[in-house]
């Protein structure tokens, strides 16, 4: 499994479609879930993201933003929203007794017919375990990805059957919002160029990605530089000068940083035993295995566990 499909593995939207409505001018929505991902596709008309920075961020109709949280953050028709007369809106589908609905935004109707009207689908996803930590830490605050019109018009077109509460309609959104989520995410990162995160850099080269695809698919096997480089078709002083150069860090630093952080994943996600997690990312023993995560984590994987558990991140909450 390639990285990126390996840190989306785990999310999933269950419920989390808090509004498919459309909203007339002036209005501003609070984003106050403290989420750690949200999603926001335009389907009609814009508006302004407000972010806890002060930053300013134009979205328009055909865009998706992805913000991280998980500060609060709002969503107006224009900035000058703010400071003069509208209609609030807050979104915090993840407070207690809460759900994620439509009438979230106040039970506004979904309206095709307003050629005005700013049309939205937001979805927010919860913290999870450890994979979805280094997700977040790949991406922006946010990111803005433009969508073909008629990936908008399929969206609004579910969007509003699922508006009207018809049987299945939940779990099909849900679908959507994983589809969607996936798609924006690859498709920023195509377009990252040196702002993507390494090991995706690294998928998109000739000479690495071979190598890269096979110990992503195969972790436990006993991988070396040489090994390595002859599943590129290369030598290994070429293959070892280019990794370097794209990702920053020595081949064996590399296997060595997944390896780990996979461990650290399952250690919080899985009740499977250190010796069967040791083996499972390439590691001949506990023993070694162990003493390698405390060096890199500063804790002993027992450790590591029981402070996951301690602080509630060690399983995957969907919205």
């Amino acid at each position: 499994m390639d990285p990126l499909s390996s840190l989306l593995s785990g999310i999933r939207a269950e419920g989390s479609v808090v509004s498919h409505a459309v909203l007339t001018v002036p209005w501003i929505i609070r984003f106050s879930d403290a989420a750690p991902l949200t999603m926001i596709s335009v389907l009609r008309g814009g508006g302004t993201l407000l972010l806890p920075d002060e930053t300013e961020r134009v979205v328009g109709e055909g865009d998706t933003a992805i913000v991280r949280g998980p500060v609060p953050f709002h969503l107006a028709d224009h900035p000058a929203t703010v400071n003069s007369p509208h209609t609030a809106y807050e979104i915090a589908c993840f407070t207690a007794n809460e759900e994620c609905t439509a009438q979230e935004l106040g039970g506004i109707h979904w309206d095709t017919g307003s050629k005005e009207a700013t049309a939205l689908i937001v979805g927010a996803y919860r913290a999870s375990g450890h994979r979805h930590e280094r997700l977040l830490r790949a991406l922006p605050p946010v990111l803005v990805v433009k969508e073909d019109a008629e990936v908008c018009a399929w969206l609004e077109t579910a969007a509003a059957d699922a508006a009207q509460h018809s049987a299945g309609s939940q779990a099909l959104m849900d679908r959507l919002l994983d589809w969607a989520l996936v798609c924006t995410l690859r498709t920023w990162f195509d377009k990252a160029g040196t702002d993507a995160p390494s090991w995706y850099r690294g998928l998109a080269d000739p000479v690495l990605a071979p190598a890269l695809q096979a110990f992503h698919d195969r972790p436990a096997q006993a991988w070396t530089v040489a090994s390595l480089a002859a599943q590129s078709g290369v030598s290994r002083a070429l293959f070892a000068k280019r990794f370097t150069q794209l990702m920053g860090r020595p081949p064996l630093a590399y296997l060595t940083e997944c390896r780990l952080d996979e461990a650290a994943a399952l250690l919080t996600e899985t009740n499977l035993g250190i010796a069967q997690i040791a083996r499972s990312v390439g590691y001949a023993d506990a023993f070694g295995f162990s003493a390698a995560f405390k060096r890199h984590k500063g804790l002993s994987p027992s450790m590591f566990r029981a402070a996951a558990a301690s602080t509630g991140t060690g399983s995957l909450q969907p919205g």
